[in-house]
């Protein structure tokens, strides 16, 4: 049972767009190292969000049109079992990432688009490398800890009436690769697949090469500090009954500590380009065997809305709630496993601190996801 159902609790953070924060699209998770024996797997996972609404009344109350691109994630994991205690992996994969363009008004219509905020466009790219040890003590306990490389770039533009004097600013984050480490510690009941795992992952911290402009100005060029949040996951699953697996995650995010504050805008608004709320969100599923071949999974994911519904617009959604359904086909060393997800984002109203009040509302968001992961097992 254990064998086959792994893959299914996996899926939950394959299949399954992230979303917390606004930019993140996976969650680093470590599950490749609790695979049996020398393991490699694939993942890949494709996202349609549809986020969009209305500019207040003030900037005309038009219908802003779809703010969100679709975008894929791929990943790859490489688990190697050195001695029967211990073990090590590597994880790639794309954490975080934005493709947000808010559109403009339509020149033949003047009925959609946004007045507020057209022409607001958010490009992040991210590719972040995990080389991670875990030592066994004995069947029950073990540690497990390593270090995490994480490339990056961002292209910001501001545009609409809402910024006001710095409508047409842009900012372009040149590409940093910075480092940072995780550790954490599990527990392990075999016989009924028990397991619990906590997991501190730490912030990371960039020193973007940075161009500001207006317009085509170029207003500063200087260096822009980033970090990327620090985060702790708390794993957990256990046989409830024969072939029949309960799992679970408990997971806090500190975006707060997440800011892109470039010089000259600081300096030009008093405020920054991006402030987040720090998010904590959750997931319950079960899995269960069918057949010696087949098996499936269903989980939910909720993470509450934040403490205030002005948001930035650059990541104008607020909480979600989300389903995700999977299917797992074992056979030989081979595990296929297919899911698709549902997530029900919550309503948010973007605005641009000047002054801190919404320019638009946004409700009704949602997103599709189809996620792959095929594993072999050596």
């Amino acid at each position: 049972m254990q064998k086959s159902l792994v893959g299914a609790a996996a899926l939950m953070l394959t299949a399954a767009p992230v979303f917390a924060g606004g930019i993140e699209r996976s969650n680093q998770s470590i599950g490749i190292l609790f695979e049996e024996g020398n393991y490699f797997e694939f993942n890949a996972q494709v996202t349609r969000p549809e986020v969009e609404g209305n500019d207040v009344a003030l900037f005309g109350g038009r219908d802003t049109g779809n703010v969100t691109d679709d975008f894929n994630v791929v990943g790859f994991g490489y688990k190697h079992q050195f001695t029967d205690q211990i073990s090590g992996a590597l994880i790639v994969e794309h954490p975080y990432g934005a493709d947000i363009v808010w559109p403009n008004v339509n020149p033949t219509s003047l009925t959609e688009g946004s007045a507020a905020l057209g022409g607001t466009k958010a490009n992040v790219e991210s590719a972040h490398i995990s080389g991670v040890l875990r030592y066994k003590f004995n069947d029950s306990w073990a540690v497990h800890g390593g270090l995490r490389a994480t490339k990056a770039s961002g292209d910001v533009t501001l545009q609409g009436l809402a910024y006001g004097p710095v409508s047409g600013y842009r900012a372009k984050l040149a590409d940093d690769t910075a480092v940072g480490w995780l550790a954490g510690a599990s527990w392990e009941r075999p016989d009924i697949a028990a397991r619990v795992a906590l997991t501190y992952y730490s912030e990371i911290e960039h020193e973007f090469d940075t161009e500001e402009r207006l317009g085509a100005i170029t207003v500063a060029q200087g260096t822009t500090k980033v970090k990327t949040p620090e985060a702790i996951a708390l794993d957990f699953q256990t046989g409830v009954a024969e072939d029949t697996l309960v799992f679970g995650q408990i997971r806090h995010v500190s975006w707060s500590d997440f800011r892109v504050d470039p010089d000259f805008f600081v300096n030009t608004t008093g405020g920054g380009l991006v402030e987040l709320e720090d998010t904590t969100t959750y997931t319950l599923g079960v899995g269960r065997r069918f057949t010696e071949n087949w098996s499936g999974s269903v989980a939910f994911t909720f993470e509450p809305e934040g403490d205030d519904d002005l948001v930035s617009p650059l990541a104008p959604t607020n909480g979600r709630k989300a389903i995700t359904v999977a299917g797992i086909y074992s056979m030989d060393n081979w595990r296929f496993t297919g899911g698709i997800n549902y997530t029900k984002l919550g309503d948010a109203k973007p605005e641009t601190g000047t002054p801190d009040t919404a320019r638009a509302e946004m409700s009704d968001a949602d997103a599709v996801s189809l996620g792959l992961r095929i594993g072999y097992q050596f």
